[in-house]
């Protein structure tokens, strides 16, 4: 008899090709954005490793991430939230408050993305997305550094940003990772200061495993086939995947070959 998990899983997986294609168009509209006011973006993770290896999405991948400069993520948000058809949403702790995770997707409106952590009760968007993360430059310190301090200023914004109840607990927590993330980030900031960058990479509120770029191997853009198109990509995308997962040549073995969603719904209405 199937677990729940493997039922769901079987529900879904007749959609997972659908769920695919619309986030491909998602990406398009993003492109033209980007594009219309000189916006720079790149393939990352997930999509891009399914760009060199497959030549589109990984076979049993349910979503699309791309990053951006941290500045051009700013102005992107500034201008998207007026250029995007009614069918699309810009989903951010500004736009969206109850949302679990701080960052910036862009969402469907008209169907249904259910991922582990989501949260049923609390009201926010969940449609199929496209994940937007933003990069900056890193200071020039020994990666065990960079690994020690991104990876606490992660945890520390996570937890602080996880939904509470009241309890002695909680209120130990806000105090203890508040600290914390005050030390650390403000250590990031003074090391940047004195420490000239050649280094770039995800905002260490989300580079919880210290992973850092050459800017020379995501700088200047190249251009990549992705499906049926082509996109932006980084300088060296071999460099850059092998930064992310030594050997991402090799397939992962059947067992490990799952989509992140819990359930997928394309379409909510015809």
């Amino acid at each position: 008899m199937m677990d729940y998990k493997e039922q769901l899983r079987a529900f879904s997986q007749p959609n997972l090709r659908t769920c695919q294609l619309k986030q491909l168009e998602i990406l398009r509209v993003i492109d033209g954005i980007c594009q219309k006011h000189g916006l720079s973006y790149w393939l990352d993770g997930g999509t891009l490793l399914g760009a060199v290896r497959h030549g589109g999405f990984i076979p049993w991948d349910d979503d699309i991430d791309i990053a951006m400069d941290y500045q051009d993520m700013k102005r992107f948000v500034a201008v998207a939230q007026d250029e995007l058809p009614e069918n699309l949403f810009l989903q951010s702790p500004e736009t969206d408050p109850n949302i679990k995770e701080q960052m910036v997707k862009i969402r469907d409106l008209n169907s249904l993305y259910i991922e582990k952590g989501d949260n049923f009760v609390s009201d926010y968007v969940k449609g199929i997305f496209v994940d937007i993360f933003p990069f900056e430059a890193h200071p020039n310190i020994p990666k065990s550094w960079i690994k020690r301090l991104a990876k606490g200023i992660t945890k520390s914004n996570s937890i602080l940003h996880h939904p509470h109840t009241y309890s002695l607990r909680s209120f130990a927590e806000f105090f203890w990772f508040g600290g914390k993330l005050l030390l650390y980030l403000s250590l990031w900031k003074l090391l940047k200061l004195v420490s000239p960058s050649s280094r770039y990479a995800n905002i260490p509120k989300m580079n919880g495993y210290g992973i850092t770029h050459d800017r020379e191997t995501v700088l200047p853009l190249s251009r990549i086939k992705f499906e049926d198109a082509e996109f932006p990509a980084p300088h060296d995308p071999d460099q850059y995947l092998r930064n992310i997962y030594g050997n991402y040549m090799e397939i992962p073995p059947v067992e490990k070959r799952h989509f992140h969603s819990v359930v997928i719904i394309p379409e909510l209405t015809k």
